[in-house]
């Protein structure tokens, strides 16, 4: 069982592509080169801001891989040591809030949305680690 982390668990870096698209096999050559240099452009930042020691980066491309939010992306998600009692939990915590993510993004179910304090105060904080 995951361990509480002193870490935000993940961090979601979209593609910062121009057009949609669903699946990772989908790149251009040119596209999958500038979405691994800013996942890890964000992965330095966010391994420093969060005191972390290492970095987990994952895909899930397609359904059957576990991809609920049909666009592509990558989660940067900063480790520290003992974040979990066996180290490959990740994965079903990513699957977890994957399945949570979708959720909240299916405008059928009720939602509470965050408060324009709250995404302000984040996106302060992350945009001083790009500044």
């Amino acid at each position: 069982m995951p361990r509480p982390s002193p870490t935000p668990w993940s961090t979601y870096a979209p593609s910062s592509l121009v057009r949609e698209v669903k699946r990772f096999t989908d790149l251009s050559t040119d596209e999958t080169s500038d979405l691994w240099v800013t996942a890890k452009e964000v992965g330095v930042r966010l391994e420093q801001y969060h005191k972390a020691s290492s970095l987990t980066f994952a895909i899930q491309d397609g359904p059957q891989a576990g991809q609920t939010v049909p666009h592509v992306h990558i989660h940067v998600i900063p480790r520290k040591k003992g974040d979990f009692e066996n180290n490959d939990e990740i994965y079903d915590a990513i699957d977890v809030k994957e399945k949570e993510l979708k959720e909240k993004l299916d405008l059928d179910v009720e939602r509470k949305d965050r408060t324009m304090e709250e995404m302000s105060h984040e996106a302060n904080e992350y945009r001083a680690l790009f500044s």
